[in-house]
């Protein structure tokens, strides 16, 4: 079991426990051996003009926190290479009303990072910013805009359908002019909030797979629609738009259990999220719009085709983007499922800046080859049936939607294998 703490810099000790981490919460405390997120987040929602309330507030604290664990935290170490255990204690303004809620909280958790997580939470916490300024938006809902494919269809489709939308945003390097550039095109009157977590873990290793670091774009979801009046306290609406296929992210082979599965906005997650919310008092709705969409239904089937084909090519979705300096690795499986979408849609892939690998040859170069694993799916499926790949993935699901979430895996795998048709893979 690793400990990590999350306290306001006064309640940091200048002695630090052996075997704990630290971390400042919303603020720098220029200690090396202390880490810090949310250094500029007060200042930020202050002049957004916002006054989210403490439980909005709260889950803001919670959510940067287990980020903070989770890229501070190494997998290596771990017994199997993957697994850790984590102690988390975190300082709230209500720690409260939290309890009754932690031990779902911590399945949440598991389900999200893979982990075994164990939470703390302890009085003394940052109160919630207050705007001196109480500003009003002429929105109705909020909408995640990662500056991938399917929050920009997403966001196209809302404006379509004569919804005010917010737009909240996490700052990634590459990404930040093209989110802004989305939102000043689709609807220009609505705010946009680019916000940024800003961890910095204590000095010493960290780690790169991040599973956590979700969590955070529902965090500032929430804090976002601090911003929206609704009528009868009916609750504010998230619209997180992704495509099924890559929702359900089912490995596409036995030896893709950990790592390569994450479960960003799997349903089992999103619920998980939405039973803590209505636990705890928070009066928001999460909305998956793709829950049974592909990526290349999503593309042919947008509202706004035109504008779609104005703006969809500088969109990134590769998982390798930064790695190959902001440039489409083009064999990930985002990218893979990127490709066979515009393959779909039957618009000619005009990527910005191209795919590295232009080509799918298979290859053995000794990291994970996505290709391969795509192309063993496809051949699973044609030989076996889809059923042989789903296996157990689907237990969650009711009789009343499995077999919706059955074909919309069908068919993104469908769209998949006619791309590697296509290039000759299989």
């Amino acid at each position: 079991m690793r400990k990590i703490v999350c306290a306001p810099e006064n309640l940091i000790p200048q002695q630090l426990e052996e075997g704990t981490k630290y971390f400042s919460i919303y603020s720098n405390p220029r200690r090396e051996n202390v880490g810090y997120f949310g250094s500029t987040l007060v200042r930020d929602i202050q002049r957004a003009g916002l006054r989210p309330s403490e439980k909005i507030w709260d889950f803001n604290t919670i959510a940067l926190s287990v980020a903070a664990a989770d890229n501070s935290l190494t997998r290596k170490d771990s017994a199997d290479g993957w697994t850790r255990q984590i102690d988390l204690t975190v300082h709230l303004c209500n720690p409260s009303v939290w309890e009754p809620a932690r031990q779902e909280f911590e399945k949440t958790l598991r389900f999200l990072t893979g982990d075994f997580w164990s939470l703390t939470f302890n009085g003394n916490g940052v109160t919630p910013p207050r705007a001196k300024r109480l500003k009003r938006f002429d929105s109705d809902c909020v909408s995640l805009l990662s500056g991938g494919v399917d929050s920009l269809a997403g966001a196209i489709d809302i404006v379509a359908d004569k919804h005010k939308p917010i737009f909240i945003s996490q700052v990634v390097r590459g990404d930040a002019k093209t989110q802004r550039d989305y939102a000043k095109k689709i609807r220009p009157e609505s705010a946009h909030f680019q916000w940024s977590h800003k961890i910095h873990p204590p000095k010493g290793e960290s780690e790169g797979s991040t599973r956590g670091r979700s969590i955070i774009f529902f965090a500032f979801a929430a804090l976002a629609a601090s911003a929206i009046q609704t009528q009868s306290d009916s609750p504010a609406d998230i619209y997180v738009p992704e495509n099924g296929f890559i929702s359900l992210n089912i490995p596409l082979n036995s030896g893709r259990m950990g790592s390569f599965s994450t479960k960003t906005t799997h349903p089992v997650y999103l619920k998980g999220i939405q039973d803590l919310w209505n636990e705890v008092g928070i009066s928001l709705n999460l909305i998956m719009p793709y829950q049974f969409k592909t990526k290349g239904e999503v593309l042919a089937e947008c509202k706004n085709q035109q504008l779609l084909k104005e703006l969809v090519f500088q969109s990134v979705s590769c998982g390798k983007y930064r790695v190959y300096k902001m440039q489409h690795c083009g064999r990930c499986v985002p990218c893979l499922v990127r490709r066979a979408a515009f393959q779909h849609w039957g618009e000619a892939d005009q990527t910005s800046g191209g795919y590295y690998s232009e080509q799918l040859d298979r290859i053995n170069h000794g990291n994970p080859d996505d290709v391969g694993a795509a192309a063993s799916a496809c051949l699973v499926a044609e030989q076996s049936g889809i059923h042989r790949l789903i296996s157990g993935h689907l237990s969650f699901a009711d009789h009343q939607n499995r077999g919706d979430f059955e074909g919309v895996f069908s068919r993104g795998l469908g769209e998949v294998k006619e791309l590697l048709l296509d290039k000759g893979v299989i």
